[in-house]
C-alpha cells in the first residue's frame, strides 16, 4: 500500500484514507459495509456534535465534527465506487445550493432582517424542489427526526404559512382542554383516546415551544438530565440514612416526584 504518512493532513487525504479502507487491501469490516448498516451512525455523530457544542468544549467538537464528516465521505465512498457521484459533486451540489439560497449575499436581492432571510430562503427552497403547496414542504421535514423537533418544524412551516396561534395564551387554554380530555381518556381506559390526548398535549408543547423561543429537545433533555441529577441525590441521602428506595412511603415518593427544583 502507497500511504504516504504526513504531520499534517486534508480533506483530499480522508479521501484517499477512505478509499484505502474500502479497498481490496483495507479493512475487512470497513468493505461489508453499506448505506443501511452504517445510516444510525450519522445520527449518533450529529448527536456527539450537538452534545459538544452545548458543552462548549472545542476540542470535543473538532474531533466529533471530524468524526460527522467521516460517515459524509464514507457514504460518498460507497457512492463512488458506485459510479454514481463523487465528493466533489457534493461539494458543487452545497455550494450552487447556498449561493442560490442567498440572492442578498450572491445577488440583487434586498432584505431587511434575519426573517426576511429565513423567508426568502423557504421560498427559494420551495422552488427549488418544487413544492407547489405548504403540505409538500411537511414531506420534506425527515420522519425520522425526534417527534419533537419534528412537531417543531412542521409548526414552524405552518406559521410561515400564516397559519398559527396568536399567542402563548391560546396555546396554554387549548393545552389545558386538551389535558382534560387526556385525563378523561384515562378515566373510560379508551387506549385510542389516550393515544390521541396525549399526541395533542406533546404537539402542543411544540407549538409552545416555538412561542417562547426554546428548543423542545433541549429543554426535555435538561428536564431529564436534572432528575437524574436529583434521583442520584436522592439515593445517597437515602444511603446515609440507612434507607433504601423500597423504603419510600407513598407521601415521600409524591413528594421527590413533583419536587422540580
Amino acid at each position: 500500500m502507497d500511504f504516504k504518512v504526513k504531520e499534517k493532513y486534508n480533506i483530499d487525504d480522508l479521501l484517499e484514507v477512505t478509499r484505502i479502507l474500502r479497498s481490496e487491501n483495507g479493512c475487512v469490516w470497513d468493505r461489508e459495509q453499506d448505506h443501511k448498516s452504517i445510516r444510525m451512525n450519522v445520527l449518533e455523530e450529529a448527536y456527539e456534535v450537538m452534545e459538544a457544542i452545548d458543552s462548549d468544549d472545542a476540542a470535543m467538537l473538532k474531533e466529533e465534527l471530524g468524526d460527522l464528516l467521516f460517515q459524509a465521505v464514507f457514504h460518498c465512498q460507497i457512492e463512488d465506487e458506485r459510479g454514481r457521484f463523487r465528493f466533489d459533486d457534493i461539494c458543487d451540489d452545497v455550494a450552487k445550493k447556498m449561493i442560490f439560497r442567498h440572492p442578498h449575499v450572491f445577488g440583487d436581492v434586498t432584505v431587511e432582517n434575519s426573517d426576511d432571510v429565513l423567508k426568502n430562503w423557504d421560498k427559494l427552497k420551495k422552488q427549488s424542489k418544487g413544492q407547489e403547496t405548504i403540505s409538500d414542504t411537511f414531506d420534506s421535514v425527515p420522519k425520522i427526526l425526534p417527534a419533537l423537533m419534528r412537531g417543531q418544524k412542521i409548526g414552524k412551516r405552518a406559521s410561515n404559512a400564516g397559519v398559527d396561534f396568536e399567542d402563548t395564551k391560546q396555546i396554554i387554554e387549548l393545552m389545558r382542554n386538551q389535558l382534560d380530555n387526556l385525563e378523561l381518556a384515562i378515566s373510560t381506559k379508551n387506549d385510542n383516546e389516550m393515544d390521541d390526548c396525549f399526541g395533542d398535549v406533546l404537539l402542543s408543547c411544540c407549538n409552545l415551544s416555538r412561542f417562547i423561543k426554546k428548543d423542545s429537545e433541549k429543554a426535555l433533555t435538561i428536564a431529564i438530565n436534572k432528575f437524574i441529577i436529583r434521583f442520584r441525590g436522592l439515593e445517597q441521602q437515602l444511603k446515609e440514612s440507612g434507607r433504601t428506595l423500597e423504603s419510600l412511603t407513598e407521601e415521600e415518593k409524591i413528594k421527590f416526584l413533583s419536587d422540580s427544583e
